[in-house]
């Protein structure tokens, strides 16, 4: 018995020099097995400049703290490139799971794919990584929301009325999403008369919007890919002290506070706070080398006065 486990003792010195930073674990059976990082997460967050995101964050930050796992957060600033950095540190760092909310769906894939070669789990909140098979996949039903937000509008300024749309990053899977959404219902019973980006940004939101308006100041109602747009659009309407509608997503503060006002007509509930929750716990899951589901829907609702 003694001999087994001098034996024991000795493999495992020899696997934790080889294994550098890599977790090592010891079975039932005295059997020494290597798993992939050492034990922490990664989250690399599109932009902490948008109240959606922080909260997201703060419930990753939040569900680490309470399971006592380690998390490394990298705002990538909006800015792709600099997100293919952050999650080539991230790699660096030896992490066993990398949680990412991609910029652009396209251009992250390459990051994420080398990732993935280095036995990383990965799991993609809120934005898919396009031409990815990532581990697991957390996001509301974004077209879903966007066209039940849009079927809302129609009702408040009837069949026929002109629209803007303010869209999102291009390149987005959010903004595909929500556009998709968007035109599904819009398509048929409104006129949409501009679809421009605003990236998802208050004070490019009211640039736009006023350049909107100029072009035709009939427009009737604006659905925005996200409330910092519609927030934005909002200011650049009070201007005109014009009656039009704006509808958003995402239920942010500021603009639930706007539609208890009746300033804004709605906006969609993601629940952000629970996409980090959950992003962790599934996380903890993939580390201790359990299955988890592929996707994880979280349910929206539109918010109204």
């Amino acid at each position: 018995m003694l001999k087994k486990i001098a034996g024991i003792m000795m493999a495992l010195t020899m696997t934790l020099s080889l294994a550098g930073c890599n977790a090592i674990t010891i079975d039932g059976e005295g059997e020494i097995m290597e798993s992939t990082g050492n034990g922490s997460i990664g989250l690399s967050v599109s932009t902490l400049n948008n109240p959606f995101f922080v909260s997201l964050a703060e419930g990753t930050e939040a569900a680490a703290e309470k399971e006592g796992v380690k998390l490394a957060v990298a705002d990538a600033g909006d800015d792709s490139a600099k997100q293919q950095n952050d999650i080539e540190d991230l790699i660096s760092r030896n992490v066993s799971v990398l949680i990412v909310n991609p910029v652009d769906s396209d251009a992250v894939a390459p990051a994420v794919q080398n990732a993935l070669s280095q036995g990383i789990k990965v799991i993609s909140v809120d934005r898919v990584v396009n031409g990815v098979d990532v581990h697991c996949q957390i996001a509301s039903d974004n077209v879903a929301g966007a066209k039940m937000a849009t079927e809302y509008l129609i009702k408040q300024i009837g069949k026929g009325a002109k629209v803007a749309e303010l869209e999102g990053v291009p390149g987005a899977s959010a903004t595909i999403d929500r556009g998709a959404g968007f035109h599904e219902a819009a398509d048929k019973d409104l006129d949409v008369v501009a679809s421009q980006s605003a990236n998802f940004d208050r004070a490019e939101g009211m640039t736009v919007m006023e350049n909107i308006l100029q072009s035709d100041s009939s427009i009737k109602g604006v659905f925005a890919h996200n409330d910092e747009m519609a927030l934005g659009a909002l200011q650049a309407i009070a201007a005109t002290r014009k009656d039009i509608k704006v509808v958003g997503f995402d239920a942010t503060d500021d603009a639930v506070n706007e539609v208890k006002a009746g300033r804004m007509t709605a906006t969609v509930a993601q629940k952000p706070e629970l996409m980090g929750e959950t992003a962790v716990l599934t996380a903890i899951k993939l580390i201790a080398g359990e299955e988890v589901e592929k996707s994880l829907p979280v349910e929206v609702e539109l918010v109204t006065k």
